[in-house]
This record gives structure tokens, sequence and C-alpha cells, in this order.
């Protein structure tokens, strides 16, 4: 939910953001001088995960397939994904927020979904609807998005039955 607020401070019509999450006392440990600029004076809880934006995934690649070249090292704890999507009302169809489809005549609505998955298994997902632009209206759980939970769980070398 962390991640899912700090994409709403960015504002709508981002690129797709791709995050490594990482135990914060390994990251500190590794890297002393964040602590000031993480704004953390004293030791962390060992289970506080800092996400760490990655570089951004090549556009002209389809998600799936940028998402199966990827194998997170052991050193990360989980990964995450924020996305923007337009989706089609009243079907399962969504297409990229960039996208010029052909919706005449079909009503459609802005979202941004931010799912991570952690290397126990566990994930977590929220959803912002542009229409509904407020932090009491974001949906979330566990199994909200579980195509994209289980292509994270992938990249993590988790098993997805």
């Amino acid at each position: 939910m962390d991640l899912e607020r700090h994409a709403a401070e960015q504002g709508w019509d981002r690129p797709l953001g791709l995050y490594a999450l990482v135990p914060t006392s390994e990251l500190l440990a590794a890297e002393p001088a964040l602590a000031s600029l993480l704004g953390i004076d004293s030791p962390t809880d060992p289970n506080e995960l800092t996400p760490v934006e990655q570089e951004e995934l090549p556009p002209d690649v389809p998600l799936e397939e940028a998402l199966g070249r990827i194998l997170w090292p052991e050193g990360v704890a989980g990964c995450a994904l924020v996305m923007e999507r337009l989706v089609v009302k009243g079907s399962d169809e969504t297409l990229a927020a960039d996208e010029d489809p052909d919706t005449s005549g079909k009503e459609t609505e802005e979202i941004r979904m931010v799912a991570g998955v952690l290397r126990d298994g566990s994930r977590h997902c929220a959803m912002r609807m542009r229409g509904h632009d407020s932090e009491e209206e974001v949906l979330n759980g566990p199994d909200l998005i579980p195509a994209l939970t289980s292509a994270l769980a992938l990249t993590l070398d988790l098993d997805e039955e």
C-alpha cells in the first residue's frame, strides 16, 4: 500500500515501474548513507522492506515476455510492479494506458494496479480507478490481480500451480 500511495503522489500517466523489494536492514548494512536519505534514525524492523526501482522494461516487448526474462537474485525478498491500464467496462479486456484502441461506443476506465509478491509466496495488490481517485476508494487484497501476481512469482522462481 505504501508503493500505491507513492505512485498516487507521482500522479497519473506514468510509465510502468518495476521494483525489487529488499530487506531494509540489509540495504542499510550495505549502504549506511541511505539511512539519512530514507529518513531512518534507528534500527529497522527486520521484516521491513524497501522498494528499489529498477530500470524501465523495454517498451517494445510485451510485459509477459519482459517479465519472463527476469530472475531476481537471492538477496531480493520480493518484487512489485506498478502499471496503468485502460479497462473496457463490462469485460475483462485491458489495454496499456498509452495504447490507442478502438473503444468507440464502449465505456472505459483508467486504473493503476500495484502488485507485489514475496519469496514466501505472500502477495498483495492494490487498484485505484482514475474516476475514483482517492485513497479511501483504493481496492486491495491478495487475490485482486492473480495473473499479474503469478507472473511476478515466476520472476522469483516460485512454483505456480
